[in-house]
């Protein structure tokens, strides 16, 4: 069956991922019931409203803000690319050069961070069951239907404005944060400017330190639009930030002020992470109404469908196209086009999923396979232990 997006059945067992959270990385229900807007008077929405605005208001878990990691003093002033840098920030956005060469002064390298930001082992065989079992479990689910019980107005309005489900809302925030309980207690500034100046000797360094240099710009407007300081934000070993952690570049473009105080704070709103991620699934293409993945049988005879995988973030075949290249699945609907996905079980059976627009949509928060599939059987485990509580 597909995995949809409003009440799914259980899957079996056998079906029952954050690659890099740097990569985003990134609504509400008014029946806490049935997870589904009910039809009001107007006298009786507006007394309703304000009973939930005081809910949406309401913090639901106490974040983890220690710093974890000191760092160690370097004097980044001194790094010529650094330099480089702070003449750029001073040129293009009119920064203070005093200030940013202060700034820099109290900012620490972290090794931390590119100890963990390299690459897992290419030969260890990936493990979707593995994978999985991190993120669908008791204490997770239980916390995300407690959020969803607190959160639910806000939920279902970002369903209603944006087109996502409630549940794939809940799964994110809960696959990145445990519902806001572990947001990350690195300094966003040392985080970002280690790997913007001295990112591990990858394939891709240089791609990855100049779009971390750019989420450092952008750590600096977001600090300057906020009138914050930047030593201020905590967040990831990446230096995403808040609920849903966003990095700076995405909260600057995508979030939003979604309970009305003016201002956007990812960090301290829940309902702003609500919303914020809702918008960003629906820019990122996100299609009101349509399932997110099904299963699907590849033939050990026709392997055809071998030149089928890892054809980018797209869904592009057809059913007709599919079919003759070996790959089956039940009652597709009609006019879709998909994309093949495999879920490699280390020395088990590989899945196989036909992934729909939403599921590259959400790959664009994360570029896993196993990450969109987690948030989409999450979110489903969640509304499931919720629709059964009395």
């Amino acid at each position: 069956m597909p995995i949809t997006l409003s009440r799914l059945t259980s899957l079996p067992s056998a079906l029952l991922l954050c690659s890099l959270c740097a990569l985003p990385p990134v609504l509400h229900a008014e029946s806490t019931q049935a997870g589904k807007p009910q039809s009001k008077s107007a006298k009786s929405a507006k007394k309703d409203k304000k009973a939930d605005k005081k809910a949406e208001k309401k913090p639901q878990a106490k974040k983890k803000t220690a710093p974890e990691d000191q760092g160690e003093f370097v004097n980044f002033n001194e790094w010529k690319e650094v330099a480089r840098f702070i003449d750029e920030m001073v040129e293009r956005n009119g920064f203070d050069r005093a200030r940013l060469n202060a700034l820099f002064a109290q900012t620490r390298y972290l090794d931390t961070a590119i100890q963990l930001i390299k690459p897992a082992p290419s030969t260890k065989p990936k493990n979707w069951s593995a994978y999985r079992a991190r993120f669908i479990e008791p204490t997770r689910i239980n916390a995300g239907v407690e959020f969803w019980n607190t959160y639910g107005v806000a939920l279902a309005r970002a369903e209603a404005q944006y087109g996502v489900p409630m549940e794939i809302i809940v799964g994110i925030i809960g696959v990145e944060t445990v519902y806001g309980r572990n947001t990350g207690g690195f300094r966003v500034m040392d985080a970002i400017t280690t790997l913007a100046f001295d990112y591990p000797n990858t394939p891709t360094r240089e791609a990855r330190m100049a779009f971390f240099r750019g989420e450092l710009e952008n750590t600096l407007l977001l600090a300057r639009d906020e009138n914050i300081d930047p030593m201020s934000l905590r967040g990831s070993y990446a230096g995403a930030i808040g609920w849903a952690q966003f990095m700076p570049g995405s909260i600057r473009e995508y979030a939003v002020d979604f309970d009305g105080d003016g201002k956007i704070d990812l960090r301290n709103s829940p309902v702003d992470a609500i919303g914020s991620v809702a918008h960003y699934l629906s820019v990122h293409g996100w299609q009101r109404g349509e399932p997110v993945a099904f299963p699907a049988t590849a033939s050990a005879d026709n392997r055809q469908w071998e030149g089928m995988l890892n054809q980018g973030l797209e869904a592009k075949y057809t059913q007709e196209q599919l079919q003759a290249a070996g790959v089956t699945a039940p009652a597709l609907p009609a006019g879709m086009r998909f994309g093949l996905v495999d879920l490699q079980n280390g020395t088990g059976p590989t899945e196989y999923w036909l992934a729909t627009n939403n599921f590259y949509a959400i790959t664009h928060y994360n570029r896993s396979y196993f990450y969109a599939m987690s948030v989409a059987e999450l979110g489903r485990a969640v509304a499931a232990a919720r629709n059964r509580q009395p």
